[in-house]
């Protein structure tokens, strides 16, 4: 199941020390409307998680971690810009169900990439889950899935969508589930 982390006071937040790609970033920033965190745990969702994915909606593809902040009237793009797991093979879990998350709930996202280190780890990763190279940047390598149109990951001009609708407010619960959206 996944839970999303938008409450300061989740317990899981605290879980981004663990984070092995960007640790620097405040753990407030990340959930910061519309950043999202999401974690994916047992049928309990106050069980452990196996894994954790931090997502940022974006207008562009990011270059670097200074893209990430861009904000966008008209997101478009879903950016993984950090993911770690606890329990083999679900780092490929989280990345599938969110995107799934996002298909489902965020109409206007159109594109799924990621902001990663160019390590030969992350490229094995990427890689072997159906990502493609995007972009080679000078400090990072940006990772495309396969996207909504017609699941072309790079696709025609995308510029005439209309803005993503996300909750700019945190729910009233200290967390949610993908349950809570249906």
């Amino acid at each position: 199941m996944l839970k999303i982390i938008r409450d300061p006071q989740d317990p899981l937040l605290a879980l981004v020390a663990d984070d092995p790609v960007r640790p620097h970033i405040d753990p407030l920033l990340r959930i910061t409307p519309p950043n999202l965190i999401f974690a994916l745990v047992g049928a309990d969702a106050d069980s452990p998680p196996s894994a954790m994915v931090c997502v940022v909606f974006v207008q562009d593809v990011p270059h670097d971690e200074a893209g990430l902040w861009i904000s966008a009237d008209q997101p478009q793009v879903a950016v993984f810009y950090t993911v770690w797991s606890y329990l083999p093979g679900s780092g490929r879990d989280i990345i599938f169900a969110v995107r799934e998350w996002i298909l489902a709930n965020c109409p206007k996202i159109t594109r799924f990439v990621t902001l990663s280190p160019p390590t030969e780890m992350a490229r094995r990763f990427h890689m072997k889950n159906g990502a493609s190279v995007f972009r080679v940047n000078a400090d990072s390598v940006n990772y495309e899935y396969p996207g909504r149109l017609d699941q072309d990951p790079v696709g025609p001009d995308h510029s005439q969508q209309l803005p993503v609708s996300l909750d700019p407010q945190p729910p009233a619960t200290a967390h949610s589930s993908v349950a809570d959206h249906q």
